[in-house]
């Protein structure tokens, strides 16, 4: 029997605040919030306190976990911006086809022959286990700041196979209980569903986009009507679309997401911040909810076989697909390694198993809806716990995160040069010890560690021992040099800078071995360039955004030897070699100038052009 209103309202309640104190948890000690949220629910099921079970909610569970899928899944998708997906968009394309095939006749095949299931239902088992999702994805490279090209194949990855996984189990679902087992049948209904899901999320799509861009929406109160309107479109799309063919909604709000996240939208970013908190609630909610419904006898039924299931899926048949699907791509192997070992099962396996079992158990077959949510929650629960909380480890031991720039000092300056950093890809740091500054920081969006830059156990808790450049940039200059001397002498930071605010102090610093930015010939320099050089002015304003000068490394053999001439072709249109730094020399290289290993070349041009030569000069090491 469904729990009364008088107890479903505090049982909510607590559901909810779990979920908070799990996202605090996670921020805190750097371990993705859904370890925290699985122990959460195991601890008010049945195994646990007994407060949340299968009756709870009633027959609202299956809209509640829908509707929450559907922002959830909306959620990863208008995050997903096309111009991330070409950091690696051949081996993308790749995990999603070629490895989500590999996912899932592997995984059947193994649970065909570990398990003894029937054909039909080791394949739903394994179209369920082919999706990992952006709710498992995302909280890991939030504390995994691994290079974009590694993130946008994470997170394509989950969010289309979320939406094809969904679908491909509701097909084969139906083959189950209703025995129509042939390729055309099996078709059909695929396409059908991922054709209604794609009609519908492109009308809702387009639909919001005219009323965000053309339609007043009340002047005095548009962001938060914009942000109303966004959350509405999302639920409309998998309302309508699922309407017209079960589970079409995961599909719609996919596509919905997608094209809304790439499209320019008024109020974007508050949009982004609103979707992001009711994200982080319904998220809480549906895992804790999911959780709380996880029998350990069903788990233990499964004995030996069940081991053997997680094991193939987590150490041969992941790391299969990774490896496969990113051959011959810009990955390094540390990163090729990184990926194979992470990829646990998230929401969309866990919801759509317990729905099916429901349905299941009501037609009479209580051995395959066991058999079913024992598996899929068998491997979600292994894979998360593991995967996810040796997430941070596995990528350490790997080396997959780029060294990081540290900025002492959180004010303007340190803010606009994090802001730039990070637009490029850097894994920024900024550490400052004033609360009110740490906060502006964080609402930036950048990480920043409170306390004393000038203290050593300071600068190595914000990790300068894997620190490649230091920049001391807060407006005390005896503070800015006391930082710069302790990264030089305790940390052997590749680069170190510190500003100057007072000039008199540049010579002095430099006398010391510190390289020195003074704040009042920079900005001598920048008025200058306004009165003299207006044109180059006005380009540099662009920086970062269509226009991009970057200076890299010369590593590709490929290039050692060769004339600017001959290399010059072989750069993307729209940017050239403009310096070349050797030996301490820097010069501007003729048509005939012979590059050599080590040399530094300054690019500029295009901002996607200079970042694609610089993958050129450099491969796979940006």
């Amino acid at each position: 029997m469904a729990a009364t209103g008088g107890y479903l309202i505090p049982l909510v309640a607590a559901i909810i605040g779990l979920g908070v104190g799990a996202q605090i948890l996670s921020d805190r000690f750097e371990v993705p919030s859904i370890i925290f949220l699985i122990f959460a629910g195991i601890a008010l099921g049945p195994e646990g306190l007994g407060v949340v079970t299968q009756s709870s909610f009633g027959d609202a569970l299956p809209a509640i976990v829908g509707l929450s899928v559907a922002i959830i899944v909306f959620e990863g998708a208008f995050h997903l911006k096309l111009d991330k997906l070409r950091e690696a968009p051949s081996a993308t394309i790749r995990l999603v086809t070629l490895g989500a095939a590999i996912a899932l006749v592997g995984t059947a095949v193994t649970v065909r022959f570990a398990l003894g299931a029937a054909w039909d239902i080791s394949f739903l088992i394994g179209a369920l286990l082919v999706a990992t999702g952006p709710t498992v994805i995302t909280p890991i490279l939030e504390v995994v700041p691994v290079r974009d090209r590694v993130a946008a194949a994470l997170e394509t990855e989950g969010i289309v196979n979320d939406v094809t996984a969904a679908i491909i189990a509701v097909v084969v679902f139906e083959v189950v209980t209703l025995g129509e087992a042939t390729p055309a049948v099996f078709l059909e209904e695929f396409a059908l569903r991922l054709g209604t899901g794609i009609f519908v999320g492109v009308v809702v799509a387009i639909v919001v986009w005219y009323l965000l861009r053309y339609v007043d929406l009340s002047p005095g109160n548009a962001p938060q009507n914009a942000r109303l309107l966004v959350l509405a479109g999302a639920l409309v799309a998998f309302g309508a679309a699922d309407t017209i063919a079960s589970e079409a909604g995961v599909a719609a709000v996919a596509v919905a997401g997608i094209i809304l996240g790439n499209l320019d939208v008024p109020y974007e970013e508050d949009i982004t911040s609103f979707k992001g908190d009711i994200t982080l609630l319904v998220l809480s909610f549906v895992f804790i909810a999911l959780a709380a419904l996880l029998r350990f006898e069903d788990l233990a039924a499964l004995g030996i076989g069940g081991l053997v299931v997680v094991v193939a899926v987590a150490l041969l048949i992941r790391p299969a697909l990774v490896l496969l699907s990113t051959l011959g791509g810009r990955f390094t192997f540390g990163e090729r390694m990184f990926m194979s070992f992470v990829g646990p099962r998230g929401i969309i396996p866990a919801s759509v198993a317990t729905l099916f079992a429901v349905e299941l158990a009501d037609r009479g077959m209580n051995e395959t809806a066991t058999l079913l949510v024992g598996t899929v929650f068998l491997v979600i629960l292994t894979t998360v716990v593991f995967e996810g909380g040796l997430a941070r480890y596995i990528a350490g031991y790997l080396d997959v995160i780029p060294m990081r720039v540290i900025i002492v000092g959180g004010g303007q300056v340190g803010r606009a040069l994090a802001d730039r950093l990070e637009d490029r890809g850097e894994n920024v740091v900024i550490v400052e010890n004033d609360e009110t500054q740490v906060e502006t920081v964080r609402n930036r969006g950048h990480a920043a560690h409170i306390g004393d830059g000038t203290d050593t156990d300071v600068l190595r808790s914000a990790g300068a021992e894997n620190a490649r450049i230091v920049v001391a940039a807060t407006g005390d200059d005896d503070a800015n040099l006391l930082v710069a001397q302790l990264a030089n002498s305790k940390f052997d930071v590749e680069t170190v800078i510190a500003r100057a605010n007072n000039p008199d102090n540049v010579d002095a610093f430099e006398d010391l071995g510190v390289r020195t930015i003074s704040s009042a010939d920079a900005t001598a320099q920048a008025l200058d360039n306004a009165i003299e050089r207006p044109a180059l002015t006005r380009w540099f304003s662009e920086v970062g955004e269509s226009g991009d000068v970057q200076e890299v490394e010369v590593t590709n053999e490929e290039l050692v030897g060769r004339t600017v001439r001959e290399v010059g072709p072989e750069l993307p249109d729209g940017c050239l070699i403009a310096l070349v730094a050797r030996n301490g020399r820097t010069e501007v290289p003729d048509a005939d100038f012979t590059l050599q290993e080590g040399d530094h070349i300054t690019l500029i041009g295009s901002r996607e052009a200079v970042r694609t030569a610089m993958e050129f000069c450099r491969p796979n090491e940006v």
